[in-house]
């Protein structure tokens, strides 16, 4: 399997290399340190799995996770961030992520997400596992939207509605009315009620 590693930190990308070089059937072909270089690394290369730092500098690595699928369909990718939320894990699987490994347990978990993604199959750390799929359900045809996920999460984290409303480009009128439905679906009454769901959902830190 030959492999593209992203990470803007040397010592990071060393790690890995060794890593996933102890193994017979994969090849660290290129490493990137920025997105440009992601994209231009899997043009030339058609690696099987790009491994994505999900922090790179100078650009998104979601909008970058995009283009690969749009552009490069057959080149699979895994996330790999220090971010537990499972929030996040659905942001990269929906912009087209096959895997999502917290950093941390990338020395156990890697090669498997890796070989897994070549695969087409996906792959998510156990530690999130969990709540994501508890994100899953309460995300589901009568539950939160991901917008209204998002909110839960900003609310949790002591957010003003004025605030949320300048984070996300909304108007203070339109995060107003994302609450009353969020509260409406949930049928809570309180803040506190929004961050035990939030904590129950791994949406904040404990």
């Amino acid at each position: 399997m030959r492999v593209v590693l992203a990470d803007d930190h040397a010592i990071v990308r060393r790690t890995l290399r060794l890593l996933l070089q102890n193994e017979e059937d994969v090849e660290v072909i290129a490493e990137a340190v920025d997105v440009s270089a992601v994209v231009d690394h899997v043009n030339r290369h058609a690696p099987h799995v790009v491994v994505l730092d999900l922090r790179l500098p100078s650009g998104s690595s979601i909008e970058t996770i995009r283009q690969l699928r749009t552009q490069f369909p057959k080149t699979k990718v895994v996330v790999m961030t220090m971010e537990e939320s499972p929030l996040f894990a659905q942001k990269a699987i929906d912009a087209g992520a096959t895997g999502f490994v917290v950093k941390d347990r990338a020395d156990t978990e890697l090669v498997t997400a890796v070989r897994r993604a070549a695969r087409g199959q996906e792959y998510v750390s156990p530690r999130v596992a969990s709540g994501l799929e508890a994100l899953r359900r309460a995300t589901g045809d009568d539950g939160l939207t991901r917008r209204e996920t998002e909110i839960v999460r900003l609310i949790a984290l002591g957010q003003t509605s004025a605030e949320i409303a300048r984070g996300l480009h909304l108007s203070r009128r339109t995060v107003e009315t994302h609450r009353a439905r969020i509260h409406a679906k949930l049928g809570f009454t309180t803040r506190a009620e929004l961050v035990q769901f939030a904590l129950r959902l791994r949406l904040i830190g404990a």
